[in-house]
């Protein structure tokens, strides 16, 4: 039976564990702010949250379900190159949050991204999505903005939604 001292001493423990990585992971990252570019890991996080915000918008047969994923996720690398060095600070953090298993397993609830059922994503997005914490709402806007806008980006989209592009410049 776990007492309540023990719960609290196990979250206080839990706590410190994790500043003490976040500052060990900050000490190492040292110096002026640098581009982030899209690793491994964050391109597998991505293949596993885009067809989540998605859904019925990407194509149904899996060939090409696959080829407009990876599109997506090109151009979410893409679209983050342009950001300001600042919020691609922020991204390498969320994104480097992400990768490591201990924590994706508390602030996602996920042992891995290839390995999550579409289920098992849409609990994770929905739940900061609605989380009490705003960091985490924040985490979901970046996510769910960068997906979204990187799929309404690609004019092949637009016909889906009835969307004709952007009107002619008019004749004078």
């Amino acid at each position: 039976m776990t007492t309540r001292r023990a719960f609290l001493k196990f979250g206080v423990g839990g706590a410190l564990a994790l500043a003490a990585g976040g500052a060990l992971y900050r000490g190492l990252a040292h110096g002026a702010p640098a581009r982030f570019n899209l690793d491994a890991a964050g391109g597998e996080l991505l293949t596993a949250v885009v067809p989540a915000l998605l859904g019925p918008a990407l194509p149904s047969a899996p060939a090409a379900r696959q080829q407009a994923v990876q599109a997506t996720v090109e151009r979410v690398s893409l679209a983050i190159a342009g950001l300001p060095l600042a919020a691609q600070g922020e991204l390498q953090d969320l994104f480097g949050l992400l990768a490591l298993a201990p924590t994706r397993r508390l602030l996602a609830g996920l042992p891995a991204w290839r390995d999550a059922t579409p289920a098992q994503l849409e609990a994770f997005l929905q739940g900061w999505r609605l989380h009490r914490f705003a960091q985490l709402r924040a985490g979901y806007q970046a996510l769910h903005d960068l997906v979204i806008g990187s799929w309404y980006a690609d004019p092949s989209s637009w016909a889906a939604i009835g969307y004709p592009g952007p009107m002619p410049e008019l004749a004078a």
